[in-house]
């Protein structure tokens, strides 16, 4: 991490256009989805509250004054926004801080404002406790959608020097789901869709070479186990998509309060 040489007075003021002749490397859902949940709020509310002072483009990045506790002089990397750096006392010590990510949001927005979508991101998969149906080209952009976050979840073949970033693939990954998730209505294919996922993830646990040392799979998958109990309280013809679970080995028996549903389920008809 290294710091930008000038000292910049001029305001951004939102929803003033910012002219940017560089292409970021990034986009927006690539900061959201790979930054941690306080800290993406944090430099969302920087950024809305015009605290980005005097944006510039510089030979390999941009640059920016953040007005925090004091102004902090920060850049980041055309090709990747946390690499950089920030005058903050984690910016100091080679840490992701909001500063970075705000100024990161500014030149992939342009001084544009954020849209309610980007400003409220899902960290975790929840139900979207509406009723209805995936169209097939809505159902064709869900499963390219899916096989896109997928990707993040990856094997792990690197030092232990990598370890951590690998972590933050998986973190990416599944946040990536769990946004795509939120936003699915309950519905039978939904329900299919999610038991599929799931045991693509399973296997990529148990066969696939993912390290999920820290748990950050496994916690999606019993998150995603209990957006289907919901699908099965909202619409219980969810279940049916259950049997896809029967005779299954998992790699630590997620499906099982899913079976019981489903069992239930045969036995009173």
């Amino acid at each position: 991490m290294y710091f930008a040489e000038h000292l910049l007075v001029n305001s951004v003021k939102i929803g003033s256009a910012i002219s940017i002749n560089m292409t970021p490397g990034f986009d927006l859902n690539k900061i959201k989805f790979a930054t941690n949940e306080s800290t993406y709020k944090k430099a969302t509310g920087l950024y809305e509250a015009g605290k980005v002072t005097g944006f510039e483009e510089r030979f390999s990045g941009f640059s920016a004054i953040v007005l925090g506790t004091k102004p902090y002089q920060v850049f980041v990397e055309e090709r990747r926004y946390d690499y950089g750096s920030c005058e903050c006392y984690l910016g100091q010590n080679e840490t992701l801080c909001k500063h970075m990510v705000a100024v990161a949001i500014c030149a992939v927005l342009a001084g544009k404002p954020l849209r309610k979508e980007d400003r409220e991101v899902s960290y975790m998969p929840k139900c979207s406790g509406k009723i209805g149906e995936l169209s097939k080209e809505e159902l064709a952009a869900v499963e390219k959608s899916l096989s896109a976050s997928l990707k993040y979840i990856k094997p792990y073949s690197g030092s232990s020097k990598t370890w951590f970033a690998y972590q933050d693939s998986l973190s990416e990954g599944c946040n990536r789901l769990s946004s795509i998730i939120s936003d699915l209505p309950v519905d039978d294919e939904s329900a299919n869709l999610l038991v599929k996922l799931l045991l693509k993830l399973d296997k990529k646990l148990t066969m696939g070479g993912v390290d999920d040392s820290d748990g950050t799979v496994g916690g999606f998958i019993q998150e995603t186990v209990d957006v289907l109990l919901e699908y099965a309280k909202f619409k219980p013809a969810c279940t049916e998509s259950f049997h896809l679970l029967l005779n299954q080995e998992t790699s630590f028996g997620w499906e099982e309060p899913l079976l019981k549903i489903y069992k239930r389920t045969k036995t009173n008809n």
